[in-house]
Formats: C-alpha cells, structure tokens, sequence
C-alpha cells in the first residue's frame, strides 16, 4: 500500500555568551516533537558563533531522531517482531 506524508522541520539557532541553543521542531498539525542541543564555546577561543551552529544544530537533530527511533522499537518490538532494528545505518531502499 503506497504512503506518502511530508513532515516539515524548523531549526532554530540562539547564541548567547559563548552557547548555541539549538531547537529543532517536526509538526505534523496533530502531534509535534521538538528536539534541544547545545555547544559551547570555549572562552579562550575567538568568537565565531556560526561555528558553534553545526554541533548544536546536529545534537538537536539527534535528539528529535531518538524522539523518533524509541517508540517506533517499541512499537515493532510490540507487533512481535524480532531481529530488526532501526538503529541500523542503512535505510529503506528510495
């Protein structure tokens, strides 16, 4: 059975005083997740905050995808299915 849906993400980015937050958000208009992270500088180094930008913003991310990946085992593992993981680094085929 085909399935389509487009989940849309916003990546917010706030730095202050040598920390970037990071909040990434997925709002499907039903159900909304919303996933932290932060970087911090350290103070003996130049103040650059686009270079704080990727790690924070990749740590929120990350964040949002356990969000995602935990309940989804669960909820494989509660259909009784066995030997499979989304933890795995290949994907579905495109």
């Amino acid at each position: 059975m085909p399935h389509t849906v487009e989940w849309k993400v916003r990546l917010y980015l706030f730095e202050d005083e040598g920390t970037t937050k990071a909040r990434v958000v997925r709002d499907t208009g039903t159900t909304a997740l919303t996933g932290h992270g932060l970087a911090h500088r350290n103070p003996a180094d130049m103040d650059v905050p686009e270079i704080a930008d990727e790690p924070a913003a990749g740590r929120a991310m990350h964040d949002l995808a356990q969000q995602l990946v935990n309940p989804a085992e669960h909820d494989i593992a509660g259909m009784g299915a066995t030997g499979s993981s989304t933890r795995r680094a290949a994907g579905w085929p495109m």
